[in-house]
């Protein structure tokens, strides 16, 4: 019921959000203009970028799949890598494609549960610092540029908030870790079961460095693909007459709308990805309303080709054993709720030898 409330409110914001943007018939009309002036080799460009980040993306998993001796081929990762692509995209709710990727490794490696989920954990995590890292940069590089205009400044603030406690959160879980705290938090304490997962991650992940340090840079690869589909977008529908961001501003300005869009505001970011568009391009370049909006929804109409093709991928999978989402998102649940519980276990025994050796 929760879960149908959350979705529900998230469709309503969408909607109007969606409304709001596209509103104005003058706006409409430029949009179209701007689409039928399109160079389309630039297009391509971004279809075919982001599949290379696609397949970063399950590079990166494979790395962290073989630190626990996981013998998946390259082609069955990118086979549940394209699902999670297209669950991300088409199941609303916040679920997203981590949850589908994680039940159908699970399948896919039995007797090593909790393990499985653990790389999935991983390399979410090592994403987040990736683009902590990536976007902390480049906003410090152009921040007088950003900020110059008071329609950035309070987007470029609310980005930092949130990049910040996200970093926050990490040094916080990773403090609990070291700490050995983890068996002394309440049973019933909200959040407890991904504290303690992460606590696990921290402990079988921080040995393999190595391992670790390419997947973080093959995140930062990730994430630089990824916003080059909205550059190829930029530069295939700016008009000859309108000054486009050079590739440092762009990528300066990019991780702020990434950063907010992620935020489960509306479905996928969209329209709330159109209006900072909106926002970025007309402060700072003087790109005409229709113009950015044609931008961002071409950006995202590339990416979401990926999504159904991922869409293709999963019919074509034939996984060992399909589920509902339903049943997908209850066994997850029950397998992060059992590994916490052998976190906590691990780190009570540890305690327990720690004091029969000092007495």
């Amino acid at each position: 019921m929760k879960r149908a409330a959350l979705t529900a409110i998230q469709v309503v914001i969408t909607l109007a959000i969606v409304w709001w943007v596209f509103r104005d018939p003058g706006k409409r009309a430029d949009i179209a203009a701007t689409f039928r002036r399109a160079d389309t080799d630039w297009l391509v460009a971004g279809l075919l970028g982001y599949g290379c980040v696609e397949l970063i993306s399950a590079w990166r998993w494979q790395i962290l799949l073989r630190v626990q001796h996981f013998a998946l081929s390259f082609r069955r990762v990118l086979a549940l890598t394209m699902t999670g692509v297209f669950f991300n995209f088409f199941i609303p709710g916040g679920t997203g494609g981590d949850a589908v990727k994680m039940f159908y490794l699970v399948k896919e490696t039995p007797g090593r549960r909790g393990l499985a989920v653990l790389s999935v954990v991983v390399d979410r995590l090592i994403g987040l610092l990736a683009l902590i890292v990536f976007a902390g940069v480049l906003i410090a590089w152009k921040w007088e540029w950003l900020t110059a205009a008071p329609e950035t400044l309070h987007w470029v603030w609310i980005a930092i908030s949130v990049l910040g406690a996200s970093l926050l959160f990490l040094a916080t879980t990773f403090a609990i870790t070291g700490s050995g705290v983890v068996h002394r938090l309440p049973a019933r304490m909200p959040g407890r079961d991904k504290v303690a997962e992460l606590a696990m991650a921290y402990n079988v992940y921080g040995r393999a460095w190595r391992p670790a340090l390419a997947a973080f840079f093959l995140s930062i690869a990730a994430h630089i693909g990824y916003y080059g589909v909205f550059y190829c977008s930029i530069r295939a529908l700016v008009a000859p007459e309108d000054k486009a961001p050079t590739l440092a501003e762009f990528y300066a300005f990019i991780p702020v709308i990434g950063t907010i869009t992620s935020l489960p505001i509306s479905l996928g970011g969209v329209g709330w990805r159109e209006q900072l568009f909106q926002d970025f391009l007309g402060a700072l370049c003087g790109i005409p309303a229709g113009t950015a909006v044609a931008i961002s929804s071409s950006g995202y109409l590339l990416t979401l080709a990926w999504g159904l093709l991922g869409g293709l991928v999963y019919i074509a999978y034939r996984p060992s054993e399909h589920a509902r989402l339903r049943e997908i998102r209850a066994e997850v649940r029950q397998l992060e709720h059992e590994i916490a519980e052998e976190e906590v276990a691990q780190e009570t025994g540890s305690d327990e030898t720690n004091i029969g050796s000092r007495l």
